[in-house]
């Protein structure tokens, strides 16, 4: 059965105030539900952190093309890794942006989509829309297969994928603002909406690498004074951290017209205030390309794909770059995806449309984490090798910690634990189960531990073999029939005393 979203979360990480266990739910729901208390809470620094993410692509060379993790720019070679920002607020303030974006946006946004059914089928990103079974919320793969069905039908035709740049650190505060207000109904934001939007624009922030004051590492002492007197926290207070030496950054962006942008990837209302800044580019290209020229439009974030006719290209570009223009907003044209498709020896086919016009046989569409080649529908070819370098990665780090025990206890022989390594990487790991774990909590000075069963969700096999089911892809599985040997053969390159070197 499908479960509604809940707006309270039991946060684990440490930040500037303390965590807000589900014990004290009612008091917090009856401040956040308090639209006075809103209107004047003062929103604490948000923590800033960069997720990177190593990327294997196609670059030039001086004129040679090759699949490298580095790339050439402005003549220097410099790495592919992807970095995104990510900013995360206390948990009192989470709680704020949690409430407001689910209980009291979200139905008017919502409300608003219902009035055109076009409208509302073309945003797919962060929103709770229900199978045609109403059994579960549909997931990147409903929302892929809703494209490559299209493709199959249309057989001839082109998808275009485009993506704006810079999505969430470029959005304009006064068009925000202007949105937010129209969904609401009213001219100008309430008090308590208000607040909230001063929180999500004027922003600050303290980088989490400057909290590592030890050698870079975090000071383990402090944290650990801290949580024997019940505080999860890195400071005792908001006041101690104003007067330490840790640097409070503020959001100045602006762009070229020196107007303020900028709203923080992270907190719990940020993907809804991203499709609320989004509609007025959603009606746009649903009014003039999809009612006027048949063209099919999805919207998943900042990731557009677009279905149409080969001679309809150039007039779908320069309606979304004047569209985006208008919204301060920036598509690269000359990074859009263009795939062609049409039918080739009796099968559906994939062709890259090159910059030059020319095209490239058998390249697929990249969408949502799935290669989409027409005959067939493959896992990304990343995602895949991040599945695998994770599992000798964490094989890996499981063989330093054998050796440091060895060491220090001066044994000959250690074992690997194998279950977990199973769990997470192996079919063995496939079904969600419950599984024991403990919370240990101090009051007064005091430990006291709590012992609970955690849900294990299953695996990113899990994921890969029901998205083979829902898209009728059997080589989906196909992919991955060699995971197990190649997990085996990862464990037997180290020293584990229970893994069988001599097995085939």
């Amino acid at each position: 059965m499908r479960a509604e979203k809940d707006w309270f979360k039991d946060r684990g990480y440490p930040h500037f105030t303390n965590k807000t266990p589900m014990s004290i739910r009612q008091n917090i729901k009856r401040y956040v539900t308090n639209h006075k208390k809103v209107a004047k809470h003062a929103f604490s620094p948000l923590i800033f952190k960069e997720i990177k993410q190593r990327r294997y692509k196609v670059s030039d060379f001086n004129g040679v093309q090759k699949r490298s993790h580095k790339k050439i720019k402005d003549g220097k070679v410099v790495s592919n890794t992807k970095i995104r920002e990510i900013l995360y607020a206390t948990h009192l303030d989470a709680h704020v942006y949690s409430y407001y974006a689910q209980q009291i946006i979200t139905p008017k946004y919502e409300a608003y989509l219902k009035q055109d059914t076009l409208l509302s089928n073309a945003i797919t990103a962060y929103r709770q829309i229900e199978t045609d079974d109403k059994v579960k919320f549909k997931n990147n793969v409903h929302f892929a297969k809703d494209v490559f069905n299209e493709i199959k039908r249309r057989e001839n035709c082109v998808a275009l994928v485009l993506d704006i740049e810079n999505f969430f650190p470029s959005l304009n505060h006064k068009k925000l603002k202007l949105a937010w207000a129209k969904i609401l109904g009213h001219k100008t934001l309430p008090k308590d909406h208000f607040n909230i939007f001063k929180a999500t624009t004027r922003f600050s922030y303290v980088k989490l690498k400057d909290l590592k004051t030890k050698n870079g590492h975090f000071d383990e002492k402090e944290l650990a004074k801290h949580k024997k007197e019940g505080k999860h926290t890195f400071f005792n207070s908001i006041k101690d951290l104003i007067d330490s030496d840790i640097i409070i950054h503020k959001n100045q962006k602006k762009n070229k017209q020196k107007e303020l942008i900028g709203i923080p990837q992270g907190l719990p209302i940020s993907a809804l205030l991203a499709n609320i800044y989004m509609l007025a580019f959603d009606e746009s290209v649903i009014k003039e390309l999809t009612l006027k020229h048949k063209v099919f439009y999805r919207r998943y974030s900042d990731d557009i794909v677009m279905i149409c006719k080969q001679n309809q290209i150039t007039l779908i570009e320069e309606f979304v770059e004047s569209v985006m223009i208008k919204n301060k907003l920036t598509v690269s044209l000359e990074k859009t995806e263009k795939t062609l498709f049409k039918i080739n020896k009796g099968r559906l086919q994939s062709y890259k449309i090159d910059n030059d016009n020319s095209l490239k046989e058998n390249v697929p569409l990249n969408y949502l984490g799935f290669e989409f080649y027409g005959y067939q529908t493959l896992i990304k070819s990343k995602n895949l090798a991040k599945f695998y370098r994770e599992m000798k990665e964490t094989v890996n780090r499981k063989h330093k910690r054998v050796e440091t025990i060895k060491e220090k206890h001066l044994l000959d022989e250690a074992p690997i634990f194998k279950r977990k390594i199973y769990r997470l990487f192996s079919y063995k790991g496939e079904k969600s189960r419950l599984l024991p774990a403990k919370r240990t909590n101090y009051s007064n000075g005091k430990a006291k531990t709590e012992y609970f069963d955690r849900k294990f969700r299953g695996n990113y096999l899990r994921y890969a073999y029901r998205a083979s089911d829902d898209l009728e892809a059997p080589e989906i599985k196909r992919q991955l029939r060699n995971h197990w040997k190649i997990l085996q053969k990862t464990m037997k390159k180290y020293d584990f005393s229970n893994v069988n070197k001599d097995s085939k």
